[in-house]
């Protein structure tokens, strides 16, 4: 299965601050590039903190070190999109600073920047769930499972062998990027082989 990683999405050449940096210093930043939040570095480039729009509202006259949200919330750059927006909303935060095997600062990504993998075409969801999915990953016939796909919503329809091909299927579609949701309802089993007492002659209706 191949996942878009954070080090392809992310922005290279990030705006920091330094913690001694002024309230001035850190607001005219923010102006300047047009951003909403800096990350604060220390002299080898690790990342101590996070300087937000709103901290800058909420308090006056401080330093960056005052100023920032403690302790970071970093993101390797190896990791994949899903994990970032996991940890986004986890978190609660509207970007990460994303840190090298040293945990030192080599780019950011904003909610903004995940946004743009949600926007991936149907046609091209498709063909990744047929291509790497089934052929791939579970070594079936791409044409073994019919795969619709709007608006990021992919629907799966056929019948496959056993319920455990089916939910492994599931699983897997749901982790492609640009996926927003699976829908089965048109998905099911001959052999029910998560039971020790399945009965392999009549089709099942997958049901999770």
């Amino acid at each position: 299965m191949k996942h878009m990683k954070v080090g392809g999405l992310m922005t290279d050449e990030v705006v920091s601050a330094v913690p001694g940096a002024s309230f001035r210093d850190v607001a005219k930043m923010l102006a300047e590039h047009d951003i909403s939040g800096v990350p604060v570095v220390d002299e080898d480039d690790h990342v101590v903190g996070v300087v937000s729009e709103s901290d800058l509202l909420a308090r006056h006259e401080l330093t960056a070190r005052e100023l920032m949200n403690t302790p970071a919330v970093t993101i390797h750059a190896e990791e994949t999109v899903a994990d970032a927006a996991r940890l986004m909303v986890r978190r609660g935060v509207e970007r990460l600073p994303v840190v090298d095997e040293e945990e030192r600062l080599v780019g950011i990504v904003t909610r903004r920047d995940l946004l743009c993998v949600y926007l991936r075409p149907d046609a091209e969801i498709r063909r990744r769930i047929r291509e790497d999915v089934l052929t791939d990953a579970m070594d079936l016939p791409a044409n073994v499972v019919d795969v619709h796909v709007l608006d990021g919503v992919v629907t799966l329809g056929g019948l496959v062998r056993r319920r455990s091909q089916a939910l492994m299927l599931i699983g897997l579609a749901e982790s492609v990027d640009g996926v927003v949701a699976v829908v089965v309802d048109r998905l099911s089993f001959h052999e029910d082989d998560t039971r020790p007492t399945s009965s392999p002659r009549t089709p099942h209706d997958i049901s999770l």
